[in-house]
């Protein structure tokens, strides 16, 4: 599943040199006007916001869908801006011991669309990651992110659209050499790779891929949430998931897959402006 990038090229590159002219509070506030202009032209946005607040038996209202793209704006500030002063991020991590612990040994890590997950990687600056991905950005948008000085050369991108067989052999070298495997578990983009459980109450898929890879290769498994808490801040909080080689696949993949949307349903529950899936996400499978 793709979904249509929101903002723009210029937009982007805009609100970027404000960053680099006046900082990062100076950006912060503008995020209200350039919001309340999606608010007023992503109709089928707002539809589908609806249908998610619905389903998670959240109140939905005005207030509340402009709070849901401002955070959203904030986040893809954040996104580009942590690239270049990675310094300037504050984490509260629950078990932070424990959490540096399994991301060094390497392994399989469950991302989605959620928080800042597009932040935190950035700011781990001695860890290698790996993220497997595959986003509709606009090609004007992947230029100027491509383009900015990272200050961390250890983050990778395995990009999904480069076909099956370059992903396989770009995931399998990284979990050899003992690095961090990053993966959306709430968005599949093949129908093959699409496992329903349940998700507040209710049949929904999720990615069944990283879940198999990490059966097959008996690596660690983590699912972690990057909750926005204010300005350049997050909190991180994980769950281990283990599996038993000794029991069927099916079963093990879908008692995990089930372990980690229960773990990723509490996090919405607590930050439901918070999910960045903006679209219809349970009539996919309808």
């Amino acid at each position: 599943m793709s979904t249509k990038q929101r903002g723009s090229g210029w937009s982007i590159r805009l609100v970027f040199t404000f960053y680099t002219l006046f900082g990062y509070t100076f950006i912060y506030y503008l995020m209200y006007p350039v919001t309340f202009f999606y608010f007023l032209v992503a109709g089928n946005v707002k539809e589908a916001l609806r249908d998610y607040y619905q389903h998670i038996n959240k109140p939905f209202n005005n207030w509340i869908y402009f709070e849901h793209l401002r955070h959203f704006a904030i986040t893809m500030c954040d996104r580009f801006v942590s690239k270049v002063s990675p310094q300037d991020y504050t984490f509260d991590i629950k078990n932070e011991e424990e959490l540096m612990r399994h991301l060094h040994s390497g392994g399989i890590l469950l991302l989605s669309h959620f928080g800042g997950w597009s932040s935190a990687g950035n700011c781990f600056t001695d860890l290698k990651i790996n993220i497997v991905m595959q986003e509709a950005l606009m090609e004007t948008i992947k230029c100027i992110e491509e383009n900015l000085e990272t200050k961390n050369p250890h983050l990778n991108i395995i990009d999904l659209s480069k076909g099956g067989v370059y992903v396989t052999m770009k995931i399998a070298s990284a979990l050899l050499n003992n690095e961090i495997v990053a993966m959306m578990a709430d968005r599949a983009t093949e129908a093959k790779n699409k496992e329903v459980v349940t998700f507040f109450g209710k049949e929904a898929e999720f990615n069944k891929n990283p879940f198999s890879i990490a059966y097959k290769t008996e690596k660690p498994l983590m699912g972690i949430a990057f909750s926005y808490q204010n300005p350049q801040h997050y909190r991180i909080e994980f769950i281990e998931i283990k599996m038993d080689k000794n029991n069927h696949a099916n079963e093990e993949i879908h008692k995990a897959m089930q372990a980690y949307a229960d773990f990723f349903a509490t996090h919405i529950t607590a930050h439901p402006e918070q999910w960045f899936n903006l679209y219809p996400f349970w009539k996919e499978k309808a």
